[in-house]
């Protein structure tokens, strides 16, 4: 049994605002359908105050933004994008295009088609969130999708230099300043000014998440998005100060971010708690991780690292910190997480900054069925079929007219029937001409 010295807000309170951000977005989107271009002007105007001629960064506006960024900026975005593209590039190597022959002249192949338009959206309003490029863009470009559309808000009014250096250098093709549910919407539908993409990926609020999960199914995107959250797993040998400052790390994305510490050690908990509280007054993020911590942040205190890994996993965090004597365990005992970082050398925010993985990852419980983003996202895998040899397709052809009438499936018994006619002379008492 586990011991909670510190408990989140009732989800019920949750779900309450999520149902506000619902209904705004379903509002959002209907209206840019029915008036594209000019709903997406008056929406960004209203939240962004962002009106300029054009929204879509020409090259020589691209060129003139990025020389006003220090040059050790962009030496650091290069050094974490190449970290990114490695990455991306082992994974893509772990797939296999394949063909084999079944049956003698039956071949069955696999090959992976990247996407042919893909959507990266990269978050600004109070940061601006530059690894986010990375993640999405070079990601896109690492599986061979051949137009990779950008937005990203402005902030505050003004343009986010730093966030266009890392979409031009990740290789984004068009690049825009435009946020929010309207840019979701826009990249998703399209307007007279943007053509639509087939995928759209990237983190964002709770706004452009919903707008992602509505219109899904008409485009596909990377991901069920929520709230960063942050699992620290922690024994009787972890640093309460590191857990701490790890927690707050997170917490400081937004004022729902959930942070939670599971520990074996009630003197660890009890001394993380007292950490935060000490560390919280002195954050410049205080506003956004202060209501989180209080909020959403939780503290258990388990008995065994039999019951840690078994209350880790029903969690299923997207980042799950293991801060104990042997980490390497989590690999064995754990299922359920986006992705796990593994000993006091490991910070989730060398995950999300700089260590190359990708920092997409699921929320809400989704790493019960899915991993976080990564270059299969970006590619279709699909299958071809070919019968060339006259036994074998007599063969499929009879087992096919069988089976289809089991089914009562009569229109794809007789395919199946004619290939047999064709293959062997087979009768066909059904056709009468």
């Amino acid at each position: 049994m586990a011991t909670i010295l510190k408990h989140a807000v009732p989800k019920s309170e949750v779900t309450a605002s999520l149902a506000q951000v619902r209904e705004t977005v379903t509002g959002v989107i209907a209206d840019i359908r029915a008036r594209g271009d000019e709903a997406v002007r008056a929406y960004s105007e209203k939240f962004d105050k962002w009106s300029p001629d054009s929204f879509r960064l020409t090259d020589e506006e691209v060129e003139k933004i990025i020389a006003s960024v220090p040059r050790q900026v962009i030496d650091d975005i290069r050094f974490v994008q190449e970290q990114v593209r490695a990455f991306a590039r082992h994974q893509l190597d772990s797939l296999r295009e394949f063909e084999v022959e079944t049956l003698p002249g039956v071949r069955l192949g696999q090959k992976h088609i990247p996407v042919q338009a893909a959507g990266a959206y990269i978050p600004g309003g109070r940061y601006p969130l530059t690894a986010s490029a990375h993640m999405t863009i070079v990601t896109a470009k690492v599986a061979g999708v051949p137009r990779v559309v950008a937005c990203t808000p402005p902030i505050h009014g003004e343009i986010p230099a730093a966030t266009v250096a890392a979409m031009h250098l990740a290789g984004a093709d068009e690049i825009w300043l435009l946020g929010g549910v309207q840019a979701v919407a826009a990249m998703s539908v399209g307007t007279d000014t943007m053509r639509p993409v087939n995928l759209i990926a990237g983190p964002g609020n709770a706004y452009v998440a919903e707008a992602k999960r509505q219109l899904f199914g008409e485009i596909g995107i990377d991901l069920f998005a929520g709230p960063t959250e942050i699992l620290v797993l922690a024994d009787d040998e972890a640093d309460p100060f590191v857990c701490a400052v790890d927690l707050l790390s997170q917490a400081e994305h937004g004022p729902d971010s959930p942070a939670v510490l599971i520990t074996t050690s009630r003197e660890v908990a009890e001394k993380t708690i007292a950490e935060v509280e000490r560390l919280l007054p002195g954050m410049p993020t205080r506003d956004f991780a202060e209501p989180a911590w209080r909020d959403h942040g939780q503290v258990h205190v388990v008995d065994t690292l039999d019951e840690l890994y078994a209350l880790a996993d029903e969690f299923a965090f997207e980042h799950v910190e293991v801060l104990t004597a042997e980490p390497r365990l989590a690999l064995e005992r754990m299922t359920q997480y986006g992705a796990l970082f593994l000993g006091e050398g490991t910070c989730v925010s060398f995950g999300d900054k700089v260590i190359g993985t990708n920092h997409v990852l699921p929320t809400r419980g989704a790493a019960r069925y899915t991993g976080g983003l990564w270059v299969g996202k970006y590619l279709k895998t699909v299958t071809y079929q070919e019968v060339t040899d006259t036994d074998s397709q007599t063969l499929l052809g009879r087992l096919c007219g069988r089976a289809a009438r089991v089914e009562l499936f009569e229109g794809h018994a007789r395919s199946g029937d004619v290939r047999a006619a064709k293959a062997a002379g087979d009768e066909l008492p059904w056709n009468t001409a």
